[in-house]
């Protein structure tokens, strides 16, 4: 029997896990088949405070492990399938055959960003290629940059982006927009970015140094063409990883869990969740890592009794 399961190992596993064992909570640690989330797949982090010089992601999620480790943390490697929160303690079905049983659990399993499933794309996240403007837009400062992407979250980037970039060209399939109108309203009148409307991305290309341009198709003509650019921001949404999660767990309509205000607790008493699986706001490490802490301390405080009588709280 465990006090408490980390699932995730992302800036908020990780933080809770550091928490969780200096509170000599023992806390089982469950990586997926990407350990330390979508931080490993970036190159050099310069927003992550107490490093100066910048930081190198796997880096950072690898130093953060090593901290969660020397206070006792311990870790698993395996794929949650299916989890049972209907009574307890609660169950964990780790692939085929392995069960992990709990008094309490942290859910932290990030979100991931929709990509366009396009040649070159995956493999140039981090060389040109990115789904976080205000993560990367300062690595592009006067450079060309392409957003791919028609709805609000594309507009704003877009316009963020025109902070350093020379030229920000929004490429989006349809003709029309699906942002709404006062965010189309704030791209159109910035006189850095342009439109490439009603042309699908096919292809990222690539050069000796990363990304030199996006090969498109106009829908209307049909005609191919390379725009030229230094970096391609993909702003198509994220798509939170709460699919192995019972129905009974609260999430929003886009499956985002559902937290107390103020709070990591969800709808079941024990359970909390922390990180980008509950953020579709921020999305930033330093905050995935402050709600880590967050649901660290609530875990040890219902842990002790003291958060018990007022969990009846409404979402």
């Amino acid at each position: 029997m465990n006090k408490v399961v980390v699932l995730g190992t992302g800036p908020s596993g990780l933080t809770a896990a550091i928490y969780l064992a200096r509170a000599n909570m023992n806390p089982l640690v469950i990586e997926g088949p990407e350990p330390g989330g979508q931080l490993t797949t970036t190159t050099e982090v310069e927003n992550f405070p107490g490093f100066p010089e910048g930081v190198m992601g796997p880096e950072l999620m690898e130093n953060m492990r090593k901290q969660a480790e020397r206070f006792g943390a311990r870790f698993e490697r395996g794929w949650v399938n299916r989890v049972d929160l209907s009574k307890k303690p609660f169950t964990l079905h780790i692939g085929e055959e392995r069960v992990v049983e709990t008094e309490t659990l942290i859910i932290s399993t990030g979100a991931s960003a929709k990509l366009l499933g396009i040649p070159n794309e995956k493999e140039s996240i981090g060389m040109g290629v990115s789904t976080c403007a205000t993560c990367d837009g300062f690595f592009f400062r006067d450079k060309k940059i392409i957003v791919v992407g028609g709805g609000d979250s594309a507009m704003e980037e877009a316009n963020f982006l025109t902070k350093f970039a020379s030229e920000v060209r929004v490429v989006h399939r349809r003709e029309e927009l699906r942002a709404s109108k006062i965010m189309q309203d704030r791209a159109r009148e910035n006189e850095k970015v342009t439109w490439s409307l009603n042309c699908t991305p096919l292809e990222v290309v690539k050069g000796d140094q990363g990304v030199t341009g996006l090969k498109v198709k106009n829908n209307e003509t049909g005609k191919e063409e390379i725009i030229e650019t230094d970096g391609i921001f993909v702003a198509i949404g994220h798509t939170p990883n709460t699919s192995f999660l019972p129905d009974q767990l609260a999430t929003d309509e886009t499956g985002y869990i559902k937290v107390q205000p103020g709070t990591t607790r969800t709808n079941i008493p024990g359970v909390f969740a922390c990180g980008d699986v509950q953020d579709h706001v921020y999305r930033q490490a330093i905050t995935a890592a402050g709600t880590g802490c967050m649901a660290a301390l609530d875990c040890e405080r219902y842990l002790e009794g003291s958060q018990v009588d007022d969990w009846s709280k409404s979402l």
